[in-house]
């Protein structure tokens, strides 16, 4: 992030190129192994059609989180944008989780109302330099 109080994080440009890769590999493989079951065909493009939504919220919304001196701007719904103006934050932390031997670090915004949750793919950067960015811009009280 600069070094003004504002900028954004978004989705790495690689990341719906990656889905819609896995979307046509889902296709082919189920017009390769369904054999005439219509059952699989639909499974498959299904979960194909599923995937290439989502690479789709990637190219639609790509910025999840911007920061202004007046507050934040988070991604809402599938592609709308929700303001929380810096009294409305009430915590910005990093929630680390490990799973089978995988570690995962998650950025939480607490807005009261909203918890609004971030991996490493939606920001393309460390949740961790992230919250450190959010806590440099926000104005002191």
């Amino acid at each position: 992030m600069p070094a003004e109080s504002s900028g954004q994080w978004r989705v790495p440009a690689a990341l719906p190129v990656l889905k819609a890769t896995g979307a046509l590999a889902l296709v082919a493989l189920g017009l390769l192994l369904a054999e005439g079951d219509p059952v699989q065909l639909v499974l498959a493009g299904s979960a194909a059609a599923g995937l290439l939504g989502w690479a789709l919220r990637d190219v639609v919304a790509p910025v999840r989180l911007a920061v202004d001196p007046e507050g934040l701007t988070v991604i809402e719904g599938w592609a709308g944008r929700r303001r929380l103006p810096w009294a409305a934050v009430e915590a910005i932390t990093v929630e680390r989780r490990g799973r089978l031997g995988l570690a995962n670090e998650m950025l939480e915004i607490d807005a009261g109302e909203s918890l609004h949750l971030f991996g490493r793919s939606d920001l393309g950067a460390e949740p961790a330099e992230v919250a450190e960015a959010l806590h440099a811009a926000r104005p002191a009280d």
